[in-house]
């Protein structure tokens, strides 16, 4: 017991004996000369944009951040900070920089079709280095909401329906943004805690219901990623969770957050969202909103008036202790401490640096990678010197190709497919016939379609650049259809109908129910929004300059109707084995027997394309899995593939290491992705590709022994001993399973 005593001793004496972190030391100083009106103020931020009177005053109170100001703006209101207020701290500036600030790269969902993890972090590296020259410091993204359900506009906005790759790609978008030297650059701020993406029905800003294991088993782990990987910042959700608010649930930002992790950086409320309480039912008026965000340590309030309105009051009366407060400001004084901002303030705005040729390239090589070619009957890539007819809606629509949050985009520096093709005219590679006049997605017009097809009869394929306007997705931006708008479908089937070859190019923030319109087409790329660079990457893809090597980070589903469909799901008690569809069914034969397994009888139980999925222009075989051993036990196990590409093109593999936990105490998905990786192999070639698989890859959240089903809290994370299927295999649905074992 003495050595015991002595040992605690001896460590606390040691660690009270430790330097302190000089960051610490000066918020220590700072935050000891502070009045608790200057306390407060450094928690608002506000929206700016605009020059006023009142917002002047605000900086000059000391207001904490501002939202929307850029370039010569954010100089002005920060040398009133700097110079007028009374402690001279500078502001935070910040903005929605969501996949890029002038350049702009595809949207997040088809930057995780890429599954290039060293691309979307340069093209993160890339928007901070645009982004700071505007004086932008802070960005709301990455946004890692697990979405398995299209019709959620936001579905645009993140890395798809898998937890382990938005976890990568989330991690990696902060590592871009932020950098490696001591000084951030851009700092990120992951969102939104948590759960935004299971809203009910697709719908924004709903409710969502989320048991606690499948909160930590799917929806929280991309947020510890992307504090693991450093994210000074981190937002609340807008919808409530099992019937709480996410700025007033301190079961998130306190437990878990706070306690659990020891997050220390700051939590900033969504536009409003405190008052947004008020419409949920959780409190009275904006002052009880006010009372709650504070004690589940909400830092910072963004444009919501709480805390400036009322968090003085609320500790004058004693509900509130300045400790609270003193805790909030020290996490936004050490964020503006580790950018830099006290010793450096000012962007440099007289001569920015857009769309230098660094980040043109990644912004067309990252839609190339987006790309994901999901039909070929053989008509790509095309050959010789065609003649093409280039139409659809967003064959040249500069604005809507870069999709959802554009805010600073120029429509005039994005370079549209017509664009490309008129060049590959000019060099002499292709005969171009253009479909006149400017065209909407959503448009329906027979003398469109009359033009369309006369057309057509002069070419000898149609390049048809079909899908949504950007308007149609992102937030707010929810669909209860996801069919391609207006009359595509009807254009389509009027260009089957003359027999030419039609390659079809969808440009959507979501994935779409085109399975008819992929009937009548000889050849499909699903692009999603591919920013200012996608004109030409398309045209490499389609005249084979390049080999599309883009995979669905999400599920297609055939209908509306099978929504929410994902790849990782549970198996049931019943799976599907041979099911008997709707028009298989006998008219009037009252005994006739369908079974009774789960599926539709539209559909089966099948997807329109599984997660994982694209094709390229060869052909990969991929040989067994072969293990170093059988049984997991102290160390790892090692999985190898061959993969040999069995065509006549050079392109790139994506093989995918799937694993299924056969017998769990708590029913396991049917498979789970683990690991991914991108491999070029040259045509008649083969690379073997390895996989480490350890016990923590085969953990997962669930029930302490001896708790009962239903008991809350007690949960622990860990890896049960057991029989384990594993893929390495070109998407979720395909692979030849090997067999190991964990022992303990």
């Amino acid at each position: 017991m003495k050595n015991q005593l002595f040992l605690f001793v001896s460590l606390f004496v040691l660690v009270a004996c430790q330097p302190k972190d000089p960051i610490e030391k000066q918020i220590d100083d700072l935050l000891s000369q502070m009045t608790l009106e200057e306390k407060i103020a450094q928690m608002n931020q506000l929206s700016g944009g605009y020059y006023s009177e009142d917002l002047e005053s605000a900086v000059r109170a000391g207001l904490g951040s501002m939202l929307n100001s850029v370039g010569e703006e954010t100089n002005y209101y920060q040398r009133i900070a700097v110079e007028e207020s009374r402690l001279g701290i500078p502001m935070l500036f910040a903005r929605d920089v969501i996949h890029g600030y002038r350049t702009i790269y595809p949207i997040p969902l088809g930057q995780a079709a890429t599954f290039d993890l060293a691309l979307v972090e340069e093209a993160a590296r890339l928007t901070a280095q645009e982004s700071m020259q505007a004086g932008i410091r802070w960005t709301f993204s990455p946004m890692v909401d697990i979405s398995r359900d299209p019709r959620w506009g936001r579905v645009a906005e993140g890395y798809g329906e898998d937890t382990y790759l938005a976890s990568m790609m989330g991690a990696a978008t902060v590592r871009g943004y932020q950098g490696f030297d001591s000084i951030v650059q851009l700092a990120a701020c992951v969102k939104h805690f948590v759960g935004y993406g299971v809203s009910e029905g697709g719908r924004d800003y709903n409710t969502t219901w989320i048991p606690e294991i499948q909160l930590r088993e799917t929806y929280l782990p991309p947020f510890k990623a992307a504090l693991d990987a450093g994210s000074l910042s981190i937002m609340c959700s807008f919808n409530d969770i099992n019937g709480v608010p996410s700025s007033a649930n301190k079961h998130l930002n306190v437990n878990i957050l706070r306690h659990e992790w020891q997050y220390n950086g700051v939590l900033v409320s969504d536009y409003a969202s405190s008052q947004n309480m008020i419409a949920h039912g959780n409190c009275h008026d904006l002052r009880e909103a006010t009372l709650l965000s504070i004690n589940a340590q909400m830092d910072m309030d963004m444009e919501n008036h709480a805390y400036s309105n009322h968090l003085k009051e609320l500790i004058e009366e004693g509900l509130v202790k300045e400790q609270q407060v003193d805790v909030c400001v020290r996490n936004i004084l050490r964020m503006k401490y580790r950018l830099g901002l006290f010793d450096n303030p000012y962007c440099a705005v007289e001569n920015p640096v857009y769309y230098s040729s660094e980040s043109l390239s990644a912004a067309q090589r990252a839609a190339e990678e987006s790309a994901v070619l999901l039909k070929n009957n053989g008509i790509l890539p095309l050959s010789s010197t065609p003649t093409i007819l280039v139409c659809g809606p967003l064959a040249h629509s500069q604005h809507d190709q870069n999709g959802t949050w554009c805010f600073d985009k120029v429509d005039s520096a994005t370079v549209t497919p017509l664009m490309a093709f008129r060049e590959l005219e000019r060099a002499g590679k292709i005969r171009l016939i253009e479909q006149m006049g400017k065209h909407w997605s959503r448009e329906v017009s027979q003398s469109n379609i009359t033009q369309l097809t006369r057309l057509a009869r002069q070419a000898d394929v149609v390049l048809f650049f079909g899908g949504e306007e950007s308007i149609l997705s992102g937030e707010a931006r929810c669909r209860a259809h996801l069919n391609l708008p207006g009359d595509q479908s009807a254009q389509l089937r009027a260009l089957k109908a003359i027999g030419k070859p039609v390659v079809l190019t969808v440009m959507a923030g979501r994935p779409l129910c085109i399975g008819e319109d992929i009937n009548m087409v000889d050849a499909v790329l699903y692009a999603f929004h591919g920013g200012t660079m996608q004109g030409p990457a398309l045209a490499n893809l389609i005249m084979g300059v390049v080999s599309p090597s883009g995979r669905l980070p999400i599920t297609f589903p055939q209908a509306v109707g099978q929504i929410p469909m994902y790849y990782n799901k549970k198996n049931s008690g019943r799976p599907t084995s041979n099911p008997v569809l709707y028009d298989d069914i006998p008219v009037g034969i009252e005994q006739f027997s369908i079974g009774a397994d789960s599926y539709w009888l539209e559909y089966g139980d099948k997807p329109l394309y599984p997660f994982g999925y694209g094709l390229t222009y060869t052909t990969f075989e991929y040989g067994p899995v072969v293990l170093s051993d059988t049984i997991i036990d102290k160390s790892a196990i090692i999985a190898s593939c061959e993969i040999t590409n069995t065509g006549t093109m050079d392109a790139v593999a994506v093989p995918q290491l799937y694993i299924r936990d056969l017998v769990g105490s708590i029913t396991r998905p049917i498979r789970e992705l683990k690991g991914f990786q991108r491999v070029t192999i040259p045509a008649g070639e083969s690379r073997t590709v390895s996989f480490e698989i350890e016990e923590a890859d085969l953990a997962y959240w669930h029930l302490a022994q001896g708790v009962d089903l239903g008991a809350d809290g007690d949960y622990t994370f860990s890896a049960e001993p057991g029989d384990f299927h594993i893929w390495i295999a070109p998407n979720s649905a395909e692979g030849q399973a090997a067999r190991f074992a964990l022992k303990k």
